[in-house]
Order: structure tokens, then sequence, then C-alpha cells
């Protein structure tokens, strides 16, 4: 069964407004905006991935979905397995607290429950944010919008594949992979202007597309406008093949905001050294995803990114 089932069978329950007919990666309670990720050993990270990274990554996934939400995260609330000695859940949590550290996110609570023997771990955080405006949805961009890319992408799922050639396996695009840094002042400066923002984790295109298909629109989205990162390039080229590695590959965590026409973010009052670059468009059209290098039509590859199923293809493990 694909994730998409199994969300459509949700929707018959998360009928409030707040549940925002779960097209979009949060709710919205009295002024609050609320996400929940989970990751899972051998789905999300390697049993071999330092265990200070792991906590470091669990609430860096759930702040970037605050970010496309120019919100500021207040608290949060986690679920901890327990397994063995608790050595392994000692760094995690050292981990975890630089996060919350470095964003200013109090855990506030949560749960701890025992794994059995050898039992993959799973662990999970609620975050809880402010918003001091309207909260930009994923449902709302327009014909005309342009597409804007914030971070790069490719370099996660670049440093993945070192990991997978070799476990110990080191350098800027492995620390991209475990440590990715959520776009928080960025999707604050971007929130006010933006018709529709979401954040980038299981591939721009297929977050494009859902973009697209909860908007009603047709995006347009150009391959040789991708921001690479040098450490990219310099791993795996920008070849036409490497690019689409890029825009299907996951774990990015960038944002990407439809923004009108006469919007410039350059404007905006965003952080000193963001990356930030035109990637498409949105027009009048069926909900799709169109591809082009530069001027040239080119054709969407099979897999657009990294889809939940019943028995998941590790994106860890043997990811396509």
């Amino acid at each position: 069964m694909r994730e998409g089932q199994v969300i459509e069978r949700l929707r018959r329950i998360a009928s409030a407004p707040e549940a925002r007919g779960l097209v979009d990666d949060v709710a919205v309670l009295d002024g609050l905006v609320v996400t929940h990720d989970t990751i899972v050993e051998g789905v999300h990270f390697f049993p071999f991935d330092p265990p200070a990274s792991v906590g470091w990554k669990l609430a860096a996934v759930n702040l970037s979905d605050i970010a496309a939400k120019g919100a500021k995260p207040a608290g949060a609330l986690l679920s901890l397995t327990i397994s063995g000695g608790g050595d392994w859940e000692m760094e995690f949590l050292n981990g975890l607290e630089a996060a919350c550290e470095s964003y200013r996110l109090p855990l506030i609570g949560g749960d701890t429950v025992g794994l059995p023997e050898r039992a993959p771990r799973v662990l999970g955080l609620t975050v809880l944010a402010r918003a001091s405006g309207v909260v930009p949805s994923r449902a709302t961009a327009q014909p005309g919008d342009n597409l804007w890319l914030v971070g790069t992408v490719g370099d996660a799922a670049a440093g993945l594949a070192q990991l997978r050639d070799d476990s110990r396996a080191s350098g800027a695009l492995v620390e991209v992979y475990r440590r990715p840094v959520p776009q928080l002042a960025a999707g604050e400066a971007l929130a006010p202007v933006a018709h529709a923002m979401m954040d980038v984790s299981d591939g721009l295109l297929l977050d494009t597309l859902r973009m697209a298909q909860a908007s009603g629109c047709t995006a347009n989205i150009d391959l040789a406008a991708l921001p690479l990162s040098a450490a990219f390039i310099a791993e795996r080229g920008q070849s036409v093949e490497q690019r689409i590695f890029a825009a299907t590959g996951g774990d990015d965590y960038a944002l990407l905001a439809a923004l009108p026409a006469e919007t410039d973010p350059l404007s905006l009052s965003l952080p000193s050294g963001t990356t930030i670059a035109r990637v498409g468009t949105m027009t009048a059209g069926s909900p799709d995803v169109r591809l082009t290098d530069g001027v040239v039509p080119i054709r969407l590859p099979e897999v657009l990114g990294f889809e939940h199923r019943g028995n998941p293809a590790s994106p860890v493990a043997d990811r396509p």
C-alpha cells in the first residue's frame, strides 16, 4: 500500500479545518503551527550512523516543516524508544539537545518505551511553533507565480550514496545527509509574501508535484537552474543525469516557495549567505510537473522522489 492511499483514508478522520485537509505538512491550531515527524532505523538512518547525528536530524526535519510556514519554534514532545544498555540513547539525546539549543526549541515532554531485542529504533518528535501572520500552505500557489528554491539539492542524496558504498565515508556531503540545516530565518522572511511554501524532503520533483496537485496548477521546473553545491559538482558533476539525481534524491530540507511574479526575494531580509534560485514557474493547466533543461523539454524520470509503501524500499538500503 502506498503512503498516498493511507493519507486518503486518514482524511476521513482528520476532517477538522485545523488539519488543512492533510494536504500540508502542518496543522494550524489556535495560532500554533504543529508538525510531527518519525524517523526509523534502516529507513531514515543507518544503524551505524552516529547517534548524536540522528538526534540532530530528528529535530531538524521537524523544524524544516516549521520553516516552510514562517513560524517560530515554541516547544517539542519526544517519543523515544530505548534498546540495550542506553549508551546509544544518551548520545542521541546529546545531538537532540544540541539542535534544540541551536534553534531555541524547548523540549516540554513526550514518552519513552522499551524495545524488544534487535527491533529497529523508531523515534518521533512533535514540534509546536507560533505563527506571526498568515501561514502559507502548499495548496495556494497561483498561475503566474515564480518557483524559488532556498538551499541546494542533491547533497544529502550524494552523501547517502557515499555511505552506501563505504560506511566510514565522511566529508561535506555526508555531513549534509546526517545534519541538515532547517531554513528557519529564510522561511520567516518569505512567508509574508509567499502564495505557497513547503519544505523539500522527498525530492524536488515529487514535492513540486504535490504543490501542483494541491494548488491545481502546472509546475514547470528548469533543471539548468537547480542550485548545486560545489561539493556536489566536485563529486558527481552537473550533467543532466546528475541534475535529475539531485532533483529526485530527497533529504534536502530546502524550501520551495511560490512567489508572485513581481516579488523579488533578493530584496527581502534573508540571512547572509542564503542560497536562493528561481527554478521554475506555475502556470494554468492540469496539476502536473513539466521538466526542461533550459528551453529543451526533458522526459520526467520514472521515480520523482521517495514515497513510503507498505513494505518500504529503504532509502538507506536499496533506494533506486
